[in-house]
């Protein structure tokens, strides 16, 4: 009889463990049909690799007197992350997410990435083309059957070569004005009705050159929600975000503006207000932290990120009309330097937010800067990249930023990948 009962407990002990293993593990994985990274062990990425640095400490001395110069004396928000592989070189936060400095920023509170959003977008499109989802070369007609560019595909938008009309300017051009401009807030849909019912011009001839287009990317998540059968918010749950474990990231919906963290005039500081283009998403409205945007960079790092050929593609300069550095991959910017280096990045911008994301590819180094009380001084995080790798002017600029931010303060703003201003901009 005694031994009866040992054995029934044991079985209970048994079921209650298992259950709490079965429990633990949806909570931090939740099964899903879509194609995903969860095939990455993040912490697994960098075993084996050379991750020392040298001259570590006058390294970390330099990032050091650049966040005091420009992020303590400029007196910026926001969170700021440098990272050689998993190892973290430098992390701060400061400033707050909500009006009358509440919530204290810190390492657990998302704030927008503006257009870093982007590379978020395109590697999600990436995993649907390596699972036979998508196609590079498959028009939008085949998902939209009037869309009334015949010539736009997948890879033009994710290499912002469709020559689309910027929606946030088109719509406003329309007239007499449409029914979606009376709503508050205007959807992605609304944008695609808008492109096919009037038909704006081509700001250019389709896959002639780059030109930097929110379009592209609104209409990428249209096709990912398409493609998936779920909505785009949760699909990058899905595809993204939880097999990263990047749980504090997610997409900005109406459900969520009035807790998330907000943008900030430089003044006031004073909160920028939301307006009808803020619902709008893939293009923008990330919301995440510089730790889980860390964890999405070492996943690119990841040999096993994608099939080789397409890794290959993403960081491939495809705009190459006109000479110069800077260039376009798949949802990454990037400079080409005439030795042969290569810096690859993306920067963001939208209303009080100013960000920079840089994921260097031999170094394995990752540099974070989300701000969110508007500077342009933001953007001169992207020179720390000199630090790491054999980057012209790169060294040079951190020395100039670190010894006078003046010179960051008011760069001139282009969206032209080779305009002959260097431009902080997204």
């Amino acid at each position: 009889m005694k031994l009866f009962r040992h054995l029934f407990f044991l079985l209970l002990f048994g079921l209650a463990f298992t259950s709490c293993k079965k429990d633990n593990k949806t909570d931090d994985h939740p099964e899903t049909s879509l194609p995903n990274y969860g095939n990455i062990k993040l912490d697994d990425v960098f075993k084996g690799k050379d991750n020392t640095l040298k001259n570590k400490d006058s390294i970390v001395s330099v990032i050091d007197s650049y966040y005091k110069k420009v992020w303590e004396k400029g007196d910026l928000w926001g969170g700021f992350l440098v990272a050689k592989g998993d190892q973290i070189l430098y992390e701060s936060y400061r400033g707050y997410a909500q009006d009358n400095k509440q919530v204290p920023i810190s390492d657990t509170v998302a704030l927008h990435v503006a257009s870093i959003s982007k590379s978020v977008t395109a590697m999600a499109a990436m995993k649907l083309i390596e699972a036979g989802k998508l196609k590079m070369e498959d028009p939008l007609t085949k998902f939209f059957p009037d869309f009334p560019y015949p010539k736009v595909t997948v890879f033009t938008l994710l290499s912002q070569r469709s020559g689309l009309p910027k929606y946030e300017h088109f719509v406003d051009k329309i007239q007499p004005q449409p029914a979606e401009l009376s709503k508050k807030y205007l959807t992605n849909q609304d944008v695609l009705n808008l492109l096919v019912r009037y038909k704006p011009e081509l700001a250019r001839a389709t896959d002639t050159g780059f030109m930097y287009c929110n379009t592209n990317y609104a209409l990428m998540a249209l096709i990912i929600e398409k493609v998936t059968k779920t909505p785009f918010p949760e699909a990058m749950q899905q595809i993204v975000f939880r097999p990263l474990h990047m749980k504090h990231t997610y997409i900005l919906q109406e459900k969520d503006m009035e807790k998330a963290s907000k943008s900030f005039y430089q003044r006031g500081p004073k909160v920028y207000p939301y307006d009808r283009l803020d619902l709008i998403y893939g293009d923008k409205n990330v919301f995440t932290t510089p730790k889980d945007l860390l964890n999405f960079s070492k996943a690119i790092f990841a040999e096993n990120f994608l099939h080789e050929d397409l890794k290959k593609q993403i960081f491939e300069p495809y705009s190459n009309e006109r000479p110069g550095i800077n260039n376009y991959g798949i949802g990454f910017r990037m400079k080409v330097f005439d030795n042969g280096e290569k810096l690859t990045y993306h920067n963001g911008w939208w209303h009080g937010t100013n960000s920079v994301f840089a994921h260097l590819l031999k170094s394995n180094v990752t540099i974070i800067a989300i701000g969110n009380k508007y500077s342009n001084r933001v953007y001169t995080a992207l020179a720390l990249s000199g630090l790491f790798e054999n980057f012209p002017f790169e060294k040079d600029k951190i020395q100039k930023v670190i010894h006078d931010t003046e010179t960051a303060k008011n760069p001139n703003r282009t969206d032209s990948l080779n305009g002959s201003n260097e431009s902080y901009s997204e």
